[in-house]
């Protein structure tokens, strides 16, 4: 599948808006708001995940600020990571 190919495919997009936690953050374009990776699979890629994260003094890593899983555009990015971390591990 080319990288774009996933745009016009119903499996990269899913609102839940009965999830008692929809919307688990704070976006503009709720029309856009992806539920899909409700927990980021990118979360074990620690720095080099891509996302807006801070390292909390106790050394956790604090994800609340970051909607790029979220983010309708951002699928395709997602899947390229994910093979990445595939690869490592």
């Amino acid at each position: 599948m080319e990288d774009t190919e996933w745009r016009e495919k119903k499996f990269s997009f899913f609102q839940h808006k009965e999830c008692e936690y929809f919307p688990c953050h704070q976006v503009g374009d709720m029309k856009n708001f992806n539920c899909l990776f409700c927990f980021c699979p990118l979360y074990a890629l620690g720095e080099q995940c891509g996302g807006n994260f801070r390292i909390l003094e106790n050394g956790i890593k604090d994800c609340s600020a970051c909607t790029m899983p979220h983010q309708k555009e951002n699928y395709g990015m997602v899947m390229e990571r994910l093979q990445r971390l595939k690869r490592e591990v």
